[in-house]
């Protein structure tokens, strides 16, 4: 009993951490993007007045509305949580996860994404069938580079001497090392890989084709209101938080130990959300075809090139 009650004190610590985490971290985007547009931007509270201004309006269900309109951003949000627990534990204690721990990391992870298609295709609403496609086609973009990228660095740690070597366990990635040149190159491209994966899991500009405000009216997220679409921009804050703490667990060497350690682990949080807030505002959205064929014909022969460096270095 003693047991239980603690990973359920540590999956409300943590999820709450990462909501309060990613809620400061859109913060940042958004007053980084006003000042590329010569605006003065939000203040530091709003993105958390904007959830709980939502989680007090009315929830409105459409007529034509299927059952399980309304679970699917509890399940989206309940997937993101447990994901950001898990990747917590592996940078806090690498030996209290499991071996497979990352499969489940990255089913997760794809969760949110399965839930928003589902949202927009149970009410009911054209707009949002045609963004719940786009969803979609978009995750099966980008999945199969990032497995590639991961592969490549789980291939690439040294195959003795490092504890955890070529393992699928979270937290001896992040305390493993790279074989040598060939292995950490192919770390980096992984690395870059994944930044742009993460960033389309993100739904940000120029992959923020499935939510396109100015074509299909917000795409799968059209039809919501009230608390369900809290939990959307909940989740969605959560991952934000989340995806960049799980690019520097499994490529940058988690958040390390001691004070220092986790330091220097959100200095390269910050450059990873920096970087994504640069790309945003640097960038058109593209279409849906051009992002398939960025990912599938641009980084999926890159994530194979990785890997094979990975596999003979």
């Amino acid at each position: 009993m003693g047991d239980a009650l603690w990973w359920i004190v540590l999956f409300l610590v943590a999820s709450t951490g990462t909501l309060i985490l990613g809620l400061v971290s859109k913060w940042i985007d958004r007053k980084v993007t006003a000042r590329v547009h010569f605006r003065v931007g939000p203040p530091w509270y709003q993105p958390f007045a904007d959830i709980i201004k939502l989680l007090g309006k009315e929830t409105i269900v459409p007529e034509h509305a299927s059952p399980g309109f309304l679970l699917a951003p509890l399940i989206g949000f309940a997937a993101t949580c447990l994901a950001a627990t898990m990747i917590w534990v592996a940078n806090i204690n690498p030996k209290g996860g499991y071996v497979g721990d990352l499969i489940v990391v990255l089913y997760l992870l794809a969760i949110p994404s399965l839930m928003l298609v589902l949202g927009g295709s149970l009410s009911g609403n054209p707009h949002a069938s045609v963004g719940a496609g786009r969803e979609m086609k978009l995750l099966l973009a980008y999945e199969l580079p990032l497995i590639l990228a991961v592969l490549a660095v789980i291939l690439g740690m040294q195959s003795s001497g490092v504890a955890g070597a070529r393992t699928l366990s979270l937290g001896a990635i992040a305390r493993g090392g790279m074989r040598g040149p060939v292995a950490s190159a192919a770390c980096v491209v992984g690395a870059l890989i994944a930044f742009f994966c993460i960033h389309a899991k993100l739904g940000l500009v120029p992959f923020d084709i499935a939510e396109a405000e100015t074509e299909i009216m917000g795409g799968p997220l059209v039809e919501y209101s009230g608390p369900p679409l809290a939990l959307f921009y909940m989740t969605r804050a959560m991952l934000f938080a989340t995806l960049p703490l799980f690019l520097v667990t499994v490529f940058w060497g988690g958040l390390g130990p001691g004070v220092g350690g986790w330091a220097l682990g959100f200095v390269k949080y910050l450059v990873i959300v920096v970087g994504m807030v640069l790309v945003r505002n640097t960038n058109p959205r593209v279409r849906i075809d051009h992002a398939l064929k960025f990912f599938w014909f641009g980084l999926t022969p890159l994530g194979i090139l990785a890997l094979a460096f990975a596999m003979v270095s």
